[in-house]
Order: C-alpha cells, then sequence, then structure tokens
C-alpha cells in the first residue's frame, strides 16, 4: 500500500501575513507616531505649566477655517480609500481620478494652512515670543511637512500609475501610499482637537 506524499508546502500556511514593503511602512508610521506624541506631549506639559497659556492680545484660532481643513482632510482619505478601491478592480482611469482628488485635498490643506500662519504672523503670533506661538507653529508645521511629503509621495504614485505601472495583480505601492495619507490624517484629528477644540482654563 503506497501514500502519497504532498510535494508543496501550502502556501497559505507558510507565507508570511505582511509584505516586507507593508511591514516597513507599518515600523516607519510607529516611530513616526512618536515623534508626534514627543510634539503633542510637549504641547500640553507646556500648555498646564505656562499660566495664562495665552497671553493678552495673542490671536485666537479660527476654528471654522481649521473645521474645515480637518473636514477636508477626512475627505480626501475617502478619495485615498477609492484610489485603492479602482487600483484593486484594474481601473487605471479610476485610480488615477481619485489619487488626483487625494493630492488637490492635500494642496488645498496646505494653501488653508499657510493662509492661517500668514494671518496669525501678522496679528503678533511668534515663535519666539511665547510658548504658546512656539509650540503651535512647531506642531502643525510638523504636521505640515508631512501633508507635504504626502502629496509628493501621491504625486508620485499617481505618476506611475497613469503610465499603467499598476494592476488588480500587482499594486503594493498604493496601499502604502493610502496607509501614510491615513495616518497623516488621523493626527491631524487627534491635532485639531487638542490645538484648537480644548478651552483653555
Amino acid at each position: 500500500m503506497s501514500t502519497s506524499m504532498p510535494t508543496h508546502a501550502d502556501p497559505q500556511a507558510t507565507s508570511w501575513p505582511f509584505t516586507p514593503g507593508k511591514l516597513g511602512m507599518w515600523l516607519f508610521l510607529g516611530s513616526d507616531a512618536m515623534g508626534f506624541m514627543g510634539l503633542i506631549g510637549a504641547y500640553m506639559v507646556s500648555r498646564i505649566a505656562t499660566t495664562p497659556w495665552k497671553q493678552p492680545g495673542d490671536p485666537t484660532f479660527g476654528i471654522p477655517l481649521t473645521a474645515g481643513m480637518t473636514f477636508l482632510l477626512i475627505c480626501s482619505s475617502v478619495t485615498m480609500v477609492m484610489a485603492l478601491s479602482n487600483a484593486q478592480r484594474g481601473n487605471r482611469k479610476g485610480l488615477v481620478r481619485y489619487l488626483l482628488a487625494t493630492i488637490a485635498g492635500g494642496l488645498i490643506f496646505l494653501g488653508l494652512q499657510a493662509f492661517e500662519w500668514t494671518h496669525l504672523i501678522h496679528s503678533g503670533l511668534s515663535a519666539a515670543k511665547s510658548s504658546y506661538g512656539a509650540t503651535f507653529f512647531w506642531l502643525t508645521g510638523f504636521h505640515g511637512a508631512h501633508v507635504t511629503s504626502g502629496v509628493i509621495y501621491l504625486s508620485c504614485i499617481c505618476r506611475a500609475a497613469g503610465k499603467g505601472r499598476y494592476t488588480a495583480e500587482d499594486h503594493s505601492p498604493v496601499e502604502l501610499v493610502g496607509l501614510f495619507w491615513h495616518f497623516v490624517d488621523l493626527v491631524w484629528i487627534v491635532i485639531f482637537t487638542i490645538v484648537y477644540l480644548i478651552p483653555e482654563h
């Protein structure tokens, strides 16, 4: 009586749950999150230790403007999800269209942030004059640098997508840029809540 032995291992049982690219992105986002945690922690400690937090005459932040910026980034996360969905279906035109929409959302956000910064600086807020100004500009500026990096990253992916680089079977770079962009959006929601919404006591 003879028995047959399997000649190949089950790929589902032996494959690593993460691709090297996805694992690398998660490790990068984890280290980046610690950087944001340090800045947010510094902001909170400075705010608690400084009385009053806002000096007389310091300009206030426009909640409607920043709420609109937050909504814009949330919408850009939705378009990023749609871009990945089109990549998974092999729809190149849809992928490019939604990537361009995501890029547009990031660019508009940066434009609004530049407008806010210009207004605050002209109104007298300075990173050199108070902890309030210093922590605000460092925290929002660090995030703005990430949005800028994300827009550049998305633009590179969009250009490759336009050339037909990604297919339904091979679209890992689209997923990776999506992870980065969702992280940037999530961090902004935290910053918006802490910096703009929590009232001073």
